[in-house]
């Protein structure tokens, strides 16, 4: 059984698969994928097919991370909506088969835009991807979680002040030393938390570029990945994420926008990319976006201090990565706290 993040026990799996899996044939191998921080993920190949697997890590977790079974369910539920997503083909809840929650995917055979700059693409095709991240995110924003099963997929009441009370306890529980902005931050998010205005829908929680999965040859997109923050809640969330990810500096590490000239590769601004979307669906325009702005950066401070916590406990996907991560977290607390004065 294995109790580490790096392999898996391959016998163990290929017992399973050829028990549980319709169609499957070893012999099995397994390659893991460098990128991701938070779910090990695996990329399972044999003479006939390839498939994904994604488990949880083994030991002490936080309480309610590292959901593998929301994502296997999210997933399985979107399966006939215009948001596209890989195929489920099964969900293993017994840990005793390799020692953590797993699931088995469709691997899909795309390209994946690490940046937002899509360094070495013409224009006309960082322009087309943009659109459809835009479409797709408006069409998920728009599925009737009642028709496909996910009514109970969140609790119901304001999804920013469960969110901000939520991700302030994973904090805590990680943190390592005193970050003052932070402290300052949180602080700041429950005193400016905007009243509910009703809008309840699923939301990916993670959404930007780097997490979507495109056509080799094309801009269509063949699946959105990673969804273990999806739960019911408020799209500006989403929105937001997506904005905050391009305040980030450009390059392997921030992986944003910040400082290019947009216009020069085709990319639409800040402004243009939330206009398209309240066009796609409906709206007027978003009133204190800052706020939902520096809700993200809050998240994903809380997000990156437990991964740097895990790697200090000799317990992350990729340790070596997840060290330098915890250097951010005072960063995005500064732009959250910029971000509430806009």
């Amino acid at each position: 059984m294995s109790q580490d993040t790096q392999s898996l026990d391959l016998d163990a799996v290929d017992a399973y698969l050829r028990k549980h899996l319709e169609g499957y044939q070893g012999p099995l191998q397994a390659t893991k994928f460098t990128v991701g921080q938070s779910n090990p993920t695996f990329l399972l190949k044999t003479p006939e097919r390839n498939y994904v697997l994604r488990r949880k890590p083994p030991g002490v977790l936080l309480k309610s991370a590292h959901a593998v079974d929301r994502e296997f369910r999210v997933q399985r539920a979107l399966a006939n909506t215009k948001v596209p997503v890989a195929r489920m083909y099964l969900l293993c809840e017994d840990d005793s088969v390799i020692g953590s929650t797993f699931y088995v995917m469709e691997h899909l055979d795309g390209r994946n835009f690490f940046e937002p700059t899509m360094d070495g693409e013409a224009n006309e095709t960082r322009a087309a991807v943009f659109d459809e991240m835009n479409r797709v995110l408006a069409e998920l924003h728009m599925v009737d979680v009642d028709k496909v099963g996910l009514s109970d997929f969140g609790p119901p009441g304001n999804y920013f002040e469960r969110q901000i009370g939520r991700w302030t306890k994973q904090y805590r529980a990680s943190e390592t030393g005193a970050i003052a902005d932070m402290d300052d931050l949180i602080d700041a998010l429950n005193r400016d938390l905007p009243a509910d205005d009703g809008q309840r829908t699923l939301v990916h929680g993670d959404y930007r570029i780097d997490n979507m999965m495109f056509e080799k040859n094309g801009t269509a997109c063949l699946g959105v990945l990673d969804w273990e923050l999806s739960t019911i809640g408020h799209p500006y969330a989403d929105l937001a994420a997506v904005i905050m990810q391009w305040q980030m500096p450009p390059g392997k590490e921030g992986r944003g926008l910040a400082g290019i000239d947009r216009a020069s590769l085709g990319l639409q601004s800040d402004q243009e990319f939330i206009a398209r979307y309240c066009e796609r669906r409906g709206l007027a325009g978003i009133d204190d976006f800052g706020f939902y702005l520096a809700f993200n950066f809050f998240r994903m401070a809380a997000i990156i201090q437990g991964v740097y916590k895990r790697a200090l406990d000799g317990n992350a996907s990729n340790p070596e990565r997840a060290k330098k991560l915890g250097q951010y977290v005072p960063m995005f607390a500064q732009h959250g706290l910029a971000a509430l004065g806009r």
